[in-house]
């Protein structure tokens, strides 16, 4: 029986894991798409979003996280993927840029949380710090961040001079949710499986020279809103 040499056979068996793992990577970045795109459809239907069309009309770019888990015994934590886009004249909305979210803390803490989140980001010093490597919310040195629950009220009075609003549709055992110094960073893996390609998130969002049709629906869905 031929054999492979050991060395291409080890060649072989990574090139397979490899495929395996960027295609697991595109397939998780596809449902993130659209689950993202459900909770645009939320934002427009349910009333725990207040006036938060409002906001999107005015908001350079959004992140939206379709989950984020909080939960912990003692050892809290968040997490939470989602995504980027940014927004040109006449709601012509980027493709997506993938992130996670995350954070960690100490204390007593006993339950569970989901929430959908959507991040509005009203300045360009806002979306800068989104193009770094990473950065912490609520750290980041002159950015003004804002989080709000259901009050439509306090949407309008607290967000206008807000660089980023968090918008959050809760439930669960834990009243409420910060986002201080939650991390946020690029998912590099996914990005380059979702477009077939070595891209940045410079490339997707503000030079836009990637593109997926798979992400037209949430595309189309946020220039709709209304």
């Amino acid at each position: 029986m031929f054999k492979l040499p050991r060395i291409c056979a080890m060649a072989l068996a990574g090139a397979i894991a490899l495929g395996a793992v960027t295609a697991h990577a595109a397939s998780d970045a596809a449902n993130l798409v659209d689950k993202a795109r459900i909770t645009i459809d939320d934002l427009k239907k349910d009333k725990e979003f207040g006036n938060a069309t409002d906001l999107l009309h005015h908001a350079k770019a959004v992140m939206i996280v379709p989950s984020l888990i909080k939960g912990g015994f003692f050892l809290g934590g968040e997490g939470g993927e989602g995504v980027l886009l940014t927004k040109a004249a006449g709601d012509d909305w980027s493709y997506p840029a993938f992130y996670t979210l995350a954070s960690a803390s100490f204390g007593l803490q006993i339950g569970l949380e989901q929430s959908e989140l959507i991040l509005f980001v009203m300045s360009d010093k806002a979306l800068g710090a989104f193009m770094k490597d990473e950065f912490k919310v609520g750290a980041e040195a002159g950015l003004a961040v804002v989080t709000l629950g259901s009050s439509a009220e306090v949407a309008t009075t607290s967000a206008g001079q807000a660089d980023i609003v968090v918008w959050a549709s809760s439930s669960g055992a834990y009243a409420g949710i910060s986002l201080n110094g939650s991390l946020v960073k690029p998912r590099k893996t996914w990005n380059d499986s979702y477009y077939g390609r070595t891209v940045s998130v410079k490339d997707i969002v503000i030079r836009r020279t990637a593109a997926n049709p798979g992400a037209d629906r949430l595309r189309l869905t946020l220039a709709t809103v209304r």
